[in-house]
């Protein structure tokens, strides 16, 4: 399968309201957010990843003015999934001023991850 095709497919994987970011960009739109941020760390092989992925794009949709949810492929930036001690995907981490403020490990029903991150809003 060429590059080109696997990115389609890890496209089609990304809903709407989330977007894949780098490493690259980790620092300017995560650590330096205005808005609180979750963060997915996820693979396009994780099939866990993938259920939870219409339940990021629910919370993206209902919290679009207080909270960002972005995605990081963990098998692409490697680096910061090792400086946040990701050992297990899906793992969601919610930032607020640069800090994370809560970890969330596991393919979680959508209203447990909301309880978890309203306090942080």
């Amino acid at each position: 399968m060429g590059n080109q095709q696997i990115l389609m497919n890890e496209e089609a994987l990304v809903a709407k309201n989330l977007s894949v970011i780098t490493e690259q960009d980790f620092e300017d739109v995560v650590i330096k957010s205005d808005l609180p941020i979750l963060v997915d760390f996820w693979a396009a092989w994780c099939g866990p990843c993938q259920m939870i992925t219409p339940s990021l794009e629910n919370i993206a949709q209902r919290y679009i003015d207080t909270l960002k949810v972005v995605k990081v492929n963990v098998d692409d930036s490697q680096t910061v999934a090792a400086r946040y001690g990701i050992m297990s995907i899906p793992t969601l981490l919610l930032f607020k001023d640069g800090e994370v403020k809560e970890t969330i490990v596991g393919a979680l029903p959508q209203d447990k991850i909301e309880e978890k991150i309203k306090k942080h809003l």
